[in-house]
């Protein structure tokens, strides 16, 4: 499995994440090919070489014909929207302290989901030709909605009343858009980070001034269960859209007791706290006999009997238990007291995500109690593939232990493909199949 380490030590926004993904190895031509489907006039970005401090790593930015002199990355993109703020100086100049500045657009989650799926192909405009995968729009999406999810919370307002500001722009799109499609690229299947190291002091922000962290990163750091960390960096060094690309791809918290650096990335931030100002991410393979404990090594079975949930209620409060890190979700039929008929509500989790799974089951099911069970897994090793298709592209998984092999495509790649291609599903199978044992794959 190919596991990222993210390095909160700087905190993280959407830009400084990018660049990482970028100089770790991912696909540019991908990126630039995903870009291009949004169909945006006078869109382009820059990534180039440079130093903060004299560390050296990428940096990435999102330009807009007519805008590039208002578009100053920082750590503030959620709030601010004012035409003028005041640096550390107590100057006024004619900026944003924010990410993404020039737009001043708003738009609802449900707007912002049709920019992704016109882009992906998904909906009633042309395919995209493969440049944005189901995996990779399905990341963007949660991204966006656990933001808005905070949003929501902070200002005392439905989820669909919602009005993304910064995050809602275009260029916030694009770095939210480009770092699911990075992160597909690279194959990632695991990513760990340890907690987020935050600044002090407060921000200016279409709300007034607003104390480090800001709501939205509290709410999300709360429901994702993010450890922050409090430093003297006066400043915020963790972004909204930062800390919801950590809440969307985190799969634990703890580090292996040893591990092997495969490879490093490093993501430039452009906000000045007088020191090095990065985001390092990296491939690791864990040593091989020395796991974390048993933490890492074992997973944990949730059970809950249910008889007065509808079957609509049931089928939401998968959707939201996988949401909060749940690794499987399944209902088993089964007579309870009095001969009522109910389910079995079983959801195989890690440690790290107990509690959050934990609360999404008294909060969506009508259960009052459930039990924990640990239990142990024994997983093949596995491999990701990339077929080229005259459809698009699709993945295959490789899970091989010993001499048993087994070869799958990916559903709901195979699924955009038939659909393109007005095919059958098992067609679409075969078809994949054929391609992945020509190119000698196995």
């Amino acid at each position: 499995m190919k596991t990222l380490y993210l390095d909160g030590s700087c905190g993280i926004s959407g830009d400084m994440t990018v660049a990482a993904l970028l100089e770790l190895g991912a696909s540019r031509d991908k990126l630039d090919a995903a870009i291009a489907c949004l169909n945006l006039d006078g869109v382009h970005v820059h990534v180039e070489r440079a130093n903060s401090y004299s560390i050296a790593g990428l940096s990435f930015s999102v330009h807009v014909h007519g805008h590039d002199a208002d578009h100053v990355h920082s750590h503030e993109e959620g709030y601010v929207e004012h035409n003028e703020t005041k640096d550390e100086r107590g100057e006024t100049r004619e900026c944003h302290e924010g990410h993404h500045h020039h737009h001043h657009e708003h738009r609802h989650l449900s707007e912002v989901y049709e920019i992704l799926d016109r882009a992906a192909g998904t909906s009633a405009s042309p395919a995209n030709n493969g440049a944005i995968s189901p995996r990779a729009l399905e990341t963007a999406k949660k991204i966006f909605r656990i933001i808005a999810e905070a949003e929501s919370k902070a200002h005392g307002v439905a989820i669909e009343e919602v009005h993304f500001h910064e995050v809602g722009a275009i260029d916030s799109i694009i770095d939210i858009l480009s770092v699911a499609v990075l992160v597909d690229d690279l194959g990632i299947d695991r990513c760990i980070v340890t907690g987020l190291n935050e600044g002090t002091g407060f921000v200016q922000t279409q709300h007034g001034k607003l104390p480090v962290p800001v709501p939205a990163v509290v709410n999300i750091a709360e429901s994702a269960g993010i450890a922050l960390r409090p430093t003297e960096t006066a400043g915020e060094m963790v972004t909204p859209t930062g800390i919801g690309i950590v809440a969307a791809l985190r799969t634990s918290d703890k580090l292996p007791a040893g591990y092997k650096i495969l490879k490093t990335g490093i993501g430039l931030g452009t906000r000045d706290f007088g020191r090095a100002n990065f985001l390092r991410v990296q491939i690791i393979e864990e040593e091989s006999g020395k796991g974390s404990g048993p933490a890492d090594c074992s997973v944990y079975a949730l059970e809950a009997n249910i008889d007065d949930s509808t079957p609509e209620e049931l089928g939401y409060a998968m959707e939201k238990l996988f949401e909060a890190g749940a690794r499987d979700v399944h209902y088993i039929p089964c007579f309870m007291k009095k001969n009522r008929p109910g389910v079995l509500l079983r959801a195989i989790a890690d440690g790290e995500h107990l509690s959050q799974i934990e609360t999404a089951i008294f909060t969506h099911t009508s259960t009052v109690g459930l039990r924990r069970i640990p239990v142990q897994r024994n997983c093949m090793d596995r491999e990701f593939f990339e077929v080229e298709t005259e459809y698009g592209k699709a993945r295959v998984k490789k899970s091989s232990t010993g001499n048993v092999v087994r070869v799958k495509p990916e559903f709901d790649d195979v699924k955009a493909l038939a659909e393109k291609a007005k095919t059958s599903i098992r067609d679409m199978h075969d078809l994949v199949m054929r391609k992945f044992h020509r190119e000698d794959k196995c």
